[in-house]
């Protein structure tokens, strides 16, 4: 059992959630998350810590940065937009309940104080960004170090504000050479 609050987007993600694992939830109800919503992430998050894992999308990213604005200190799960995918359709509740237990288990904490470990020259210099396939390069380091995908800027953000340390950055690298 995972002792913090996990807060998706629907009541779908909630049963993949239950298959996966022994938890409690909030749902946000998608954008329409009211001040009752916030509230209650609030008090989840002061009570057990909460984490936020919201789909691969547009939509989840968008929520995740609302709640994130509003609820300092919450934990940050990502799961792969391909583990993610069924019919077209992305979200959460698509995924196997393994993929679901790996991405709760690589949950990280968003840094409170803002961090500059790790620059654009550190993008450009491993391949992560201004080269053909830097994207893919990145998807693989995101899920390697349980941040997911996120484009240059977003990535770098990640880097920094979720702490990675550089060894765990240069490890990361290191498995996609293999």
């Amino acid at each position: 059992m995972i002792k913090e609050i996990i807060v998706v987007e629907g009541k779908d993600d909630v049963s993949a959630i239950k298959r996966a694992i022994d938890a409690e939830t909030i749902t946000t109800g998608g954008f329409g998350l009211g001040n009752h919503v916030i509230e209650r992430i609030k008090s989840a998050a002061e009570r057990r810590g909460v984490i936020i894992f919201t789909d691969p999308d547009f939509a989840g990213e968008k929520i995740r940065g609302i709640i994130s604005a509003q609820v300092p200190g919450c934990k940050h799960a990502f799961l792969p937009k391909e583990q993610a995918m069924k019919d077209g359709d992305i979200g959460i509740e698509n995924a196997s309940p393994e993929n679901i237990i790996l991405a709760l288990q690589r949950a990280r904490s968003e840094s409170v104080e803002k961090s500059n470990e790790f620059t654009q020259k550190d993008l450009l210099s491993n391949g992560l960004i201004g080269f053909e396939g830097s994207a893919g390069r990145r998807d693989e380091v995101g899920r390697i170090l349980g941040i997911g995908y996120g484009n240059a800027k977003q990535f770098l953000s990640r880097l920094n504000n979720y702490g990675v340390s550089r060894e765990e950055f240069v490890e990361a690298l290191k498995k996609i050479e293999e």
